[in-house]
């Protein structure tokens, strides 16, 4: 019965983990309660055209974003670092 606990929760904190604004697709940002289909596609259209989001503060600049919505999205989404930026730099 503990086997199958530990994996009903790992799955469960997978599904509830925060989502990254840098890497997510249109369903997935539709999936984060606060953000339909017209901010999923602004969040998308935004991050094409000017790069990979480096703070979740950014999300204001994006049509349809406030400072009180993005607060309220404060542990639904992430932004880790992806691309050059993570690898480690040679001296």
């Amino acid at each position: 019965m503990m086997k199958s606990w530990g994996l009903l929760s790992l799955l469960t904190l997978s599904a509830w983990g925060a989502v990254d604004i840098n890497t997510a697709t249109l369903s997935e940002l539709e999936a984060v309660k606060g953000i339909g289909p017209k901010k999923a596609l602004a969040v998308v259209a935004y991050r094409q055209r000017h790069g990979p989001f480096k703070r979740i503060e950014t999300l204001v600049r994006v049509r349809g974003f406030g400072q009180a919505s993005v607060a309220k999205l404060q542990g639904k989404l992430t932004v880790r670092d992806h691309g050059e930026d993570a690898a480690p730099r040679s001296r």
